[in-house]
Parts: C-alpha cells; structure tokens; sequence
C-alpha cells in the first residue's frame, strides 16, 4: 500500500463523498474493495466495475480483496436468520475490517459503510475499535450520503438496491439515519 491511509470500500455509490472529503482534507486514500458478503460473483463484478471507475476518476490506487463467499458464509454462521442491522451485519463488519486490517498491515484505515444511512456507524465504530490502526470517521455527517449519491448519479454509477448478502433480501433493510 502505497498511500497512508487505506479506505475500505463497499461499492462506489457509497465511496464517493468518502473519497471526495480524504482527498480534501490532504488524506488521499488507497482504495479497498472488500466484499466478499455480496451473494455471487457476477454482483462483486458488477460492483468492482464502478469502484474501478471511481479510482480512475480520482486517480487513486486501488486494491482488490479476492472474492471468498465460502470464507463470509462461515465467518457468519448461525446468523442467517438475523434481521438487517441485527448481529449478522456486526459479524459481517468485523469480517470485511479485519480482512482491511491485514491489508493495510499497522497503517491507518477506515470504511465507507459509516455514509450509509441503513448502517449504524456507531456498531462499526464498536468492530472497528478491535484494531488500533481503525480510524472511526462518520462519512454520514455534512451531507455525505446526499453527496455520494449525487457523485453517483454524475459518474453513472451501478446503484445497488441491496446490501449484497443473499440474507438481506428477506427483509427490507431498516432506515439509520444516526448522523
């Protein structure tokens, strides 16, 4: 990683903003795509299409997390049943950060699942305090989910309707709006 700060990245509707306000605040990120959670590869595909147009647009690298469902499915067991937002989502953060945390190996790194407004930033902030190097930046507050969608829209990006785990289309997906 040549960059000093590490941004994990779920998708590129959610990293713009993200990206947009590192880069403003002198922090160039190394972006992170770690989603080993969505339910098939063809969805990671299509999702990494629009993280890679993201990189190029802002010129930043970019680092691909290989896909391993059979790994997320086992880190999740006996969680299926789970409601969105309940323990599984917990579970599936400390997967994807501890996955960024050996990445980024003792450099700092934070997550663009906080701009969300179905995550609840302060659960991520309580996985993400298991790694020293965790920095817990809220991308929610100042508009940020408004701004993401906004880059989203003028960058065509693929805009997913779901969080991307084959459980999550049980049931509808809980507004947080914690900002």
């Amino acid at each position: 990683m040549n960059a000093e700060l590490l941004l994990h990245i779920c998708c590129a509707p959610c990293g713009g903003s993200c990206v947009e306000r590192l880069i403003a605040a002198g922090r160039p990120p190394c972006l992170y795509y770690s989603n080993s959670n969505l339910e098939s590869r063809a969805e990671f595909d299509r999702r990494l299409e629009s993280v890679v147009r993201l990189a190029e647009h802002f010129q930043l690298p970019l680092e691909v997390d290989p896909y391993d469902h059979d790994a997320w499915l086992k880190a999740t067991a006996g969680l299926e049943n789970e409601p969105e937002g309940g323990r599984r989502c917990a579970r599936c953060f400390a997967f994807s950060l501890g996955r960024a945390a050996a990445f980024a190996a003792g450099k700092p790194f934070c997550t663009t699942l906080t701009v969300s407004p179905r995550k609840s930033s302060a659960v991520l902030f309580a996985v993400g305090a298991s790694w020293p190097e965790f920095e817990a930046i809220d991308f929610k507050k100042r508009d940020g989910y408004r701004r993401s969608c906004e880059i989203a829209l003028e960058l065509g990006f693929y805009r997913q309707n779901f969080c991307g785990c084959e459980f999550s289309h049980r049931r509808p997906e809980p507004s947080r709006a914690d900002s």
